[in-house]
Order: C-alpha cells, then structure tokens, then sequence
C-alpha cells in the first residue's frame, strides 16, 4: 500500500485544525473556606453580641454589593426579574469566585432572620410560624450553594465544607419542627464532616472546625433525650445537666413532660431542719439544676469552665429571688407574713434562696483564688519548684480576692431571717476567721515583699491566731477548708522565723561602728554631696549613675541691703542766728520802695 506525503499546504491546514480542536481551555478550580468565611462575618457583624437583625443587615447589604460589581443585577429600578448564580457564571474565562458568595451570603441572611423572629418568638408565638418560612428559604439557597459546589469548579475541600453546610442547614430547620431522628442524622453527618475536615487541615486551622463540632453537641443530645421518648433513668440529669450549662431554652417544657415524681419532690424543701413549701414554677426549676450543679463541677477540671456554669446558675437564682418577691408583693397575705416577728415560710424561702446565691458567690470567687494560685509567685517557694506559664501573680492580689470573700461572708451573716439561728451564726463566724487568716497571711507575704521584717511577724502571728481559732471552731460542711488551714499554720512558724532572722540582720547591719549606715538602699543624693559616707547604690553601675547634678538647685541669697540716715536725729547742730540778719535792721531797697509806691506791699494793705 503506497502512502502519499502530504503537501505543505495540508500540513499547515492540519496543525491549524488540531490547535482549534485538541487544546481545551483551561478550567479554574477555586477554593471556598466556607466557615471561615462565614464565621469572620458573624463576628464583625454582631453575632458577637448575639444581634442577628444587624447580621442579617449586613448580609443585605454584602448580596447588593457583590451583584452590582458582578453586573449581575435582578432586574432594574422598575422591574423585578430573578436571576440566580449558575455554572456558566463560574466556569469560562470570565468566571469570578464572588459569584459563589451569592447563594451562601443568601442562606445566611435568612438563617440570620430566623434567628432574629426565634429570639421575638419568646413574647409572641405566632412568630414561629415565620421562623420556620425562612429556614426553609435558608435551605433552598444552600442547596443552590451545594449543586454549584459539586462541579468540577471547586476542589475536595470545598465540596466537603458545603456539605457539612448544608446537613447543618437542615439539621437547623428539623430541630425546630420537632423531627428529632432527621434533625439528629443531619447534625451528626455536619459534625463527622467537620470532625475529618479538621484531622486533614493543618493545625493552625483545626481549632475553627473542632469547636464548631463542640457546637453541635447539646442539640444532638436533646434530639437523642427526645427519640428516646422522655427522661428515663439517667437522662435526667443530663438535660438538667444541659440547663446548667446555659444551653436549653425550653428546660420549663421539658421538665413538665418529666416524671411526676421529679416534680412533687420539690414541691417542699428541707434546710436547716424546716420544711418550706416551694410555690413559683420558676424556683422550682432553678432547685433542679442547682442540684445538678455539683455534678457538672465534678466533671469539669478547667477552671473557667467551673467559674462559668457557676455564673449562670447565679443569674438563675437571681431571676428566682425577682420571681418570690414578686409574688409577696402581689399577695397581700404573704406580704403581712412578712411583717411579722417570726420566720414566715415565704420569708425562710427566700432566705434560703440568698444563701445559695451567696454560698455559689464564695464557691466561684473560692474557683478564681484556685486559678490565680496557679500562677503565684511565693517568695517562700524553693528555686526548684516549676510554676505555670501566664501572668504572675503577687500576693496582694490573692488578699485583695480574700477580701471580696469576706464582704461576701458578712453578707451571709446578715441574711434576713437568719439572725436569730445560733449555730448558724456561729459556723459563718468560724468562716470568718478561716478566711481572715488566709488574708493575714497573704498580707504578711507582700509585706516581705516591701522588706518590711517587722510588719510581717506581726501579721503572721495574727494570721496564726486566726487559723487556730478556727480549727477549734466549728467548720461548715459546705466549705471544708480544715486542710488547708492546717497548711497555713505549717508554714507560718517557719516564715515567721525567717522574718524575724531577716529583722535582726537589718538592725545588725543598719550601722557600723563609726554610726554610718551601711545598709544597701536607695538614695536620691548625688554622689558628691555623700562622699563621707558609705552606701551600696547599684544605680551606680547604670547607664545613667546618680554623680552630679549637672542643673544645681536654686539657693536663697540675701539681697542688696537698705542703708536708713537714723543718726541725724541724734545730731546738735550749731545755731546760724548770728549767720541771719533780722528784719528791722534791713536797710531801704528798692524792692520795698516799689511795693510801697504800687500799693501791693505789705503795709499797703492795712
């Protein structure tokens, strides 16, 4: 078979036909950090401050914003003419990423107004309804948002980030029309999705990711309390558990639908050997999870976290306290109970209700003693021991901690109600003194501190005193604070001792034998006018040493004096009489011719 070579011509038209049909044009991939993105937003938008119609706000503002740089407009002034992102848009040489932002800035501003009408939905009801509208809506453009990102446009990470979006999109609107087992199956795929997204990330990117999954776990809890079809057994204390820490809503509903037993064993309290009967719904559900509280410390080792849950408790106990004093005043009968000399039941309700609020203020300031201890610096700790990396605490700090729990322990002694109950009385006393002897001893450190030996014997010797008073005393079993009494009273003796060594040298050392001090302290004298006399000043030894002051200061001078003529008042002058002639022996002048000729002189006008 014979082959004819090609002439030049068909070659050139070959290679301009395979360039025109077998180059394809390059497609861009792009990448969209979707939380990250969306997570930035809400913070600098007032999702900060939980203020969603400012968020949503913005998200108005950011969709006109992009669409008008974009040309892609929805019609004109007059004219309304929808106009959604598609492929075409975000492949081709003119593809933009922005138009991607579209769809997800979309799903946000009504995930944001459904946020908003949930917040309004507390006072009026038939706001759910609408809540409810506009989740939907948020699922339409994240859906949108997910059929754009499941092209070839967008790489892996970007796929997954939309997905896990859009599980949790869902998740949202289910959790909020009560279909517990969908709204569960789709938050548990959004949080597997974000848990691999943050093992494959590097580990400057996985903090976003993990705490984001952390976000999904009181909602997958409730949804698993609500398919398994009411609080049964242990699954009390974790929806009580929940309210505790702040993150159930709607705990009134969920504990009406609770066993009846739950509820009918608070309808009394016991405190103090006296039973009280618990009236208002409001403190009956404050009671459950404050007793709930213990556990959820005991399970929590962060401090924070501690001092966090026990700040929400207080804020519910405050409410509870409003709620009993609210129904004295609108009961005229409870309001003369009140009046009265005796304890009445609402008046010891309420009592009862200012110790826990008092009792969980010691045990959070108690929470931030623990935590700044971390960070102490003893100045009778050995080199040796290691202390924590943060900010370094100083001994007047933990006095000053000190002395905010004892204002609060003097509030507990003046809680209305209570005055007349010794014991009582007595054990909030020995509290007193336990917490006296801390600040004492604290004290005494900082004045170590300031080298003041003396000072600091002294308060050690009171903070001795203080501490054995108390452990003779009767403690109170809330606050067991025995060992760490004993502690303190251990070290006192030996720093107390150190002090006093430390006292003694300064008085050795004070003076020499000639009486010039030698100690080492500081002095404001420059160094010429202290030659005489010697002093250790390590500011000497610095880039600017205290020698001579180059400006001498302005001294008084006496200034030019006054000379006063006082001797010629003591002077005898010679008599001049014979110097004078007398008038009657002046001869004729032709001066006194002429006033006696024009009538002017003297004896003229006689």
């Amino acid at each position: 078979m014979v082959v004819e070579e090609p002439s030049p011509n068909n070659v050139e038209a070959v290679e301009k036909s395979d360039s025109s049909t077998l180059v394809p044009e390059p497609v861009k991939i792009f990448t969209v950090e979707i939380l990250h993105m969306i997570k930035d937003a809400q913070q600098q938008h007032g999702l900060r401050h939980g203020d969603y119609q400012r968020y949503r706000g913005y998200c108005t503002r950011r969709i006109r914003r992009l669409r008008k740089a974009l040309k892609y407009p929805q019609g004109d002034k007059r004219h309304f003419k929808r106009r959604d992102v598609t492929l075409s848009q975000l492949t081709g040489k003119k593809a933009d990423e922005r138009f991607i932002h579209i769809p997800l800035i979309s799903a946000e501003r009504a995930w944001a107004y459904a946020m908003q009408l949930k917040q309004e939905a507390n006072t009026e009801p038939r706001k759910r309804f609408h809540l409810v509208n506009k989740l939907r809506r948020a699922c339409f453009y994240a859906l949108q948002l997910q059929e754009l990102c499941n092209t070839e446009a967008f790489d892996a990470r970007t796929k997954l980030e939309c997905e896990a979006y859009v599980a949790w999109m869902h998740g949202t609107l289910h959790f909020e029309l009560q279909l517990w087992k969908s709204a569960g199956e789709h938050l548990k795929r959004a949080q597997v999705v974000y848990e691999n997204l943050a093992k494959a990330l590097p580990d400057d990117d996985q903090e976003l990711y993990r705490a984001k999954v952390n976000e999904f776990t009181p909602n997958l809890r409730y949804c698993a309390y609500n398919i398994s079809g009411g609080a049964s057994g242990g699954k009390i204390d974790e929806i009580l558990e929940l309210r505790a820490q702040g993150v159930l809503e709607n705990l009134d509903v969920l504990v009406s639908q609770t066993k009846s037993e739950s509820s009918e064993g608070l309808q009394t309290i016991d405190w103090r050997s006296r039973k009280v009967t618990v009236r208002p719904e409001k403190v009956r559900l404050f009671l459950l999870s404050a007793q709930e509280l213990d556990k959820a410390l005991a399970k929590t080792t962060k401090q924070d976290a501690k001092i966090e849950l026990i700040e929400r408790i207080l804020m519910d106990c405050k409410d509870a306290i409003q709620a009993v004093r609210d129904e004295i005043k609108q009961d005229p009968k409870l309001r003369s109970l009140t009046t009265g000399q005796t304890v009445s039941g609402v008046q010891y309700l309420l009592a009862y209700l200012s110790y826990i609020r008092h009792s969980r203020t010691l045990q959070r300031n108690l929470c931030l003693v623990d935590q700044a201890k971390l960070n102490f610096d003893d100045p009778n700790q050995q080199q040796g021991q290691a202390q924590t990396e943060g900010k370094r605490v100083r001994p007047q700090d933990l006095a000053r901690l000190y002395e905010i729990i004892l204002q609060n322990v003097t509030e507990m002694q003046q809680i209305s109600g209570m005055e007349e109950d010794t014991q009582y009385q007595s054990e909030v006393a020995n509290l007193a003194l336990t917490f006296k002897a801390f600040r004492c001893y604290y004290i005494a450190l900082t004045l170590i501190d300031m080298k003041k030996w003396k000072e600091a014997v002294a308060l050690y010797e009171r903070a001795s005193n203080y501490a054995n008073d108390a452990l003779k005393g009767k403690s109170c079993a809330e606050f067991d604070l025995q060992s760490e009494l004993k502690k303190i009273v251990a070290s006192i003796d030996g720093s107390k001792f150190s002090a006093l060594a430390y006292s003694v040298l300064e008085d050795d050392n004070s003076e020499d034998a000639s009486g010039v001090s030698t100690k080492s302290q500081k002095t404001t004298k420059p160094l010429y006018e202290r030659l005489s006399q010697y002093k250790e000043d390590q500011s000497l030894h610095t880039r600017s040493p205290n020698v001579f002051k180059l400006t001498p200061d302005m001294e008084p001078i006496p200034c030019k004096p006054l000379f006063f003529d006082l001797a010629m008042n003591y002077l005898e002058l010679p008599s001049l009489e014979d110097k004078l002639e007398s008038p009657g022996k002046k001869g004729a002048s032709i001066t006194g011719f002429v006033k006696g000729f024009l009538g002017w002189g003297g004896g003229g006008n006689k």
